[in-house]
């Protein structure tokens, strides 16, 4: 197999039409319905190719929830309820607090 040091890599790459550039981030985060994704430690490669921008991500990866302490008081004031049936109902409907306040009430 062919080795390519990486000046040579970049070359072949530009000669594709390919463009590579690193993005000094301090965290990533991506959110999702009832929890984040956090990234700490990131290595972000941007990669741009036949028109289209991709995000390359690497590092170390720890969930978090994304419900607040005022989602929680907002179904709890809604539904009389106390912190702890809140908080465990907005995790069941995956934050949704609609859901969640309906679950409560029903």
């Amino acid at each position: 197999m062919m080795q390519l040091n990486p000046g040579q890599l970049k070359k072949a790459m530009q000669k594709m039409g390919i463009r590579s550039e690193e993005i000094e981030a301090e965290e990533v985060i991506i959110k999702t319905k009832g929890k984040n994704l956090v990234v700490k430690n990131p290595q972000v490669s941007k990669v741009s190719m036949m028109g289209q921008d991709t995000l390359q991500v690497v590092g170390e990866i720890t969930e978090e929830s994304s419900i607040t302490d005022e989602d929680i008081n907002l179904v709890m004031e809604q539904t009389k309820s106390s912190k702890s049936e809140a908080k465990l109902a907005l995790e069941k409907a995956k934050g949704d607090i609609a859901k969640a306040i309906l679950s409560l009430k029903s």
